[in-house]
């Protein structure tokens, strides 16, 4: 019986767009069109990347906001940024502050409370220096002579406390002017009472202490009064003369739900070492105070005793040369200090993006994660980017925290880690997958093979009812327009022929813009029903396979593959471009060591990724490597263990094809039947034999007692990768590198 017509059409991806040029070698062009066609499934690596790649930090950067709004990572975003303020090199100290601290000598000698006449006299001693203004923070709730002796009490600031949930209000002094009354409070964070922030205005209910200005901002006011600086509150922003100080909100830079009662902001804080001119209470009472160091000065009079301050964490804390608690009155300094610079000297304020922007800062790192894990499948090479790439993100947050940036650090950080993990997850599992499938369509396709051999090698005929069972069918070749394949590619030229078929270049009629591709006609040697059943098997397990790894981009994809008239065509990219065997023909000298290791390399990363599939090519050489002419990129193609389907080529020819593989590039273990993957990089390595001695591989001699190819002596090149060369094509296959990546590595190691 004849064997029934199959007409199985599977289509796969890519429409490609190419130009024909009738002076080159072509297989396949990589535009892919955008538009879908009906019955194509859509396997493009590229669009499958880029798929991957957003669905991964898509879901990465929700899950990353997620726990932002959680406050999961808040304390180490705090902590990041914490880091790079005391990272920041200490600028130079803010001339216009004093600070009088009262010291453990002071409190020894005076006693604590100080006493009422000691607080008038100390200034009364400040005001004789002429000072632009005093801040005294030092609660005096039972001093009912506060500022007896001073004649410009208006200059004078005074400190009170808020009720909060602990502890009661601390009063400010009896009878003093209730508009020079400043709160002190403080407001650290909640998660580890570190303090950040500074608390501007705010208000109170309290019966006694219930200012609207703080201390600091109160003192700031008072002295750019005399610089003619005038405050407003025009769209609820405090703007001081031209310059805009900004309210912190409840989510700005790495806060969640933070506590954002009053008006406050981020504190730019100054290195605790640079931010202003010391003295003691001492030194001012017995007259050790140089007069300028006060004139025209800020004066800020506070504790710094431990007995009676024990102070706040700040980001210097951790530092072993500061104090673990810094006492409030320099933190009142620093908030002073932060909005003079602002006003006077144009220092930005601590600025931070926006809600949606973080999310788009964050997601753009969870896309460079995947791309770095997508091109460094190595996970030492993936460590060591993935490193680099954290130091890029640190550095780039660093720089701009130097302009009071504060984008955030750990956030991207986790996106990147997380993505890159979990592309490099997906590509392994994907690939596993992807192997297992092919060592399945590997065992069938050997059994295939072995089965075909032997039917190939029967004697006997096997009659069938309409054709003779060892009837080698010659198809003619299809004539250019002669129909359509499938009814749907159009023949435009041969592009070559052989015992086992036709290889065509086509156009897909179903496609806009009619595209090229290249069509493989194979013609199995029988066409009895025996044969065509194990041919069948063959073909089918050839194209599952071509179909995986036609999805890296140096090897041709399939677009589809069927079987019409009892005959099976695969059609392929089109790829425009010269054959490596035209490119090393065209000129009569050899090429050059750096020509050799740029094809080494593009190369062996092709094989890297068919050997990791468990695939061997076995007929590598310079016909079936092709050099795109739009990337310049080398494409290795003509996997072919469907050639069995025919006999063995009897001739002997210098370049006969032995079973599968070519003389002079086929190992020794390939041309009696067992190649392994070892068996490519051979035939790699007599390419670039052949590229520097400018000899064909056949020519060359071999050494007839270790069967090594002579060939030093034709070359020159270096003993480095002379020495590479020779072990990739050692005559034991145990010999040789045993992966494509073992030789890049030594390629990047002798650089």
């Amino acid at each position: 019986m004849i064997v029934r017509l199959f007409q199985r059409i599977r289509f796969l991806n890519i429409n490609p767009n190419v130009n024909d040029d009738h002076g080159e070698i072509s297989v396949a062009d990589r535009q892919p069109n955008d538009l879908s066609v009906q019955d194509v499934q859509d396997n493009h690596q590229p669009k499958g990347k880029l798929l991957l790649l957003l669905f991964t930090s898509v879901g990465v950067t929700a899950l990353i906001t997620g726990m932002r709004h959680l406050q999961w990572l808040q304390p180490l975003e705090l902590a990041a940024y914490d880091y790079m303020v005391r990272s920041r090199a200490a600028t130079t100290p803010d001339n216009r502050l004093l600070l009088v601290k009262v010291t453990e000598d002071d409190i020894q000698r005076e006693g604590y409370p100080l006493p009422d006449a000691t607080v008038n006299k100390l200034l009364v001693k400040l005001e004789s220096y002429k000072p632009r203004v005093i801040g005294l923070n030092i609660y005096r709730p039972q001093q009912t002579n506060f500022g007896d002796g001073v004649k410009n009490k208006s200059d004078i600031i005074g400190v009170c406390k808020f009720s909060s949930v602990k502890s009661s209000e601390i009063p400010p002094p009896p009878k003093f002017i209730i508009d020079n009354i400043g709160f002190n409070d403080l407001t650290p964070d909640d998660s580890d009472r570190v303090v950040r922030r500074a608390l501007l205005f705010a208000d109170s209910s309290d019966k006694k202490c219930n200012p609207y200005y703080s201390f600091a901002s109160l003192l700031a006011l008072t002295y750019l009064q005399k610089e003619n600086i005038e405050s407003d509150f025009p769209n609820k922003d405090w703007v001081l003369g031209k310059t805009v100080i900004p309210r912190l909100q409840k989510t700005d830079g790495s806060y969640e739900k933070m506590d954002d009662a009053g008006y406050q902001i981020m504190l730019n804080y100054r290195h605790p070492d640079s931010l202003g001119k010391e003295v003691t209470i001492a030194d001012v009472l017995n007259n050790k105070v140089n007069p300028n160091l006060i004139k025209d000065k800020l004066v800020i009079i506070g504790a710094t005793a431990s007995s009676i301050e024990p102070g706040v964490s700040t980001p210097y804390s951790t530092l072993t040369n500061q104090p673990f608690g810094t006492p409030t009155v320099f933190i009142q300094a620093q908030t002073v200090s932060q909005i003079l610079s602002t006003a006077l000297d144009g220092q930005p304020q601590i600025w931070y993006l926006l809600d949606w922007q973080e999310i788009g800062w964050i997601w753009l790192w969870a896309v460079f994660g995947g791309v770095l894990a997508w091109r460094n499948r190595n996970p030492m090479m993936l460590l060591v980017v993935g490193a680099t790439s954290l130091g890029g993100l640190l550095g780039i947050c660093y720089l701009l925290f130097l302009q009071a940036g504060w984008l955030p650090l750990v956030p991207p950080a986790m996106a990147l880690l997380m993505t890159g993990v979990g592309v490099m997850a997906y590509s392994s599992y994907r690939t596993q997958i992807e192997t297992r499938i092919i060592i399945l369509q590997v065992e069938k396709q050997q059994e295939a093979i072995a089965q075909l051999s032997a039917l190939l090698k029967e004697n006997t005929r096997i009659s069938d009812t309409s054709l003779p069972s060892n009837a080698i069918v010659d198809t003619p070749q299809r004539n250019t327009g002669d129909f359509l394949l499938s009814g749907r590619y159009e023949i435009s030229r041969v592009l070559g022929s052989g015992g086992f078929g036709c290889t065509y270049l086509a156009k897909d009629t179903q496609r806009p813009g009619n595209p090229t591709c290249v069509v493989k006609q194979l013609m199995p040697a029988r066409r009895d029903t025996r044969f065509m059943e194990v041919a069948r098997r063959l073909f089918d397990a050839e194209a599952e396979i071509l179909l995986i790894l036609g999805k890296h981009i140096q090897i041709p994809d399939l677009l589809a593959f069927f079987e019409e008239n009892q005959e099976f065509y695969l059609v392929q990219e089109y790829i425009k471009g010269k054959t490596l065997n035209q490119e090393l023909s065209s000129v009569k000298t050899a090429k050059d060591e750096k020509y050799v290791i740029e094809m080494l390399k593009s190369l062996l990363h092709v094989l890297k990724f068919v050997h990791e599939h468990r695939v061997i090519h076995r007929d590598i050489k310079p016909e079936n490597i092709i050099r795109n002419s739009q990337d310049n990129k080398l494409v290795l193609i003509d996997f072919g263990a469907v050639k069995t389907m025919q006999p063995a080529n009897t001739e002997k020819t210098e370049l006969a094809t032995v079973a599968i593989g070519t003389r002079g590039y086929a190992a020794p273990e390939q041309l009696v039947g067992h190649p392994r993957l070892s068996s490519d990089i051979f035939a790699l390595g007599m390419i670039a034999i052949q590229a520097l001695t400018g000899v064909q591989p056949h020519s060359l001699e071999i050494d007839p007692d270790t069967g090594s190819v002579e060939w030093r002596n034709l070359a020159k090149v270096s003993d480095a990768i002379a020495a590479i060369i020779d072990k990739m094509v050692c005559y034991h296959f145990s010999d040789r590198y045993q992966s494509a990546a073992e030789i890049l590595e030594e390629l990047k190691r002798i650089g």
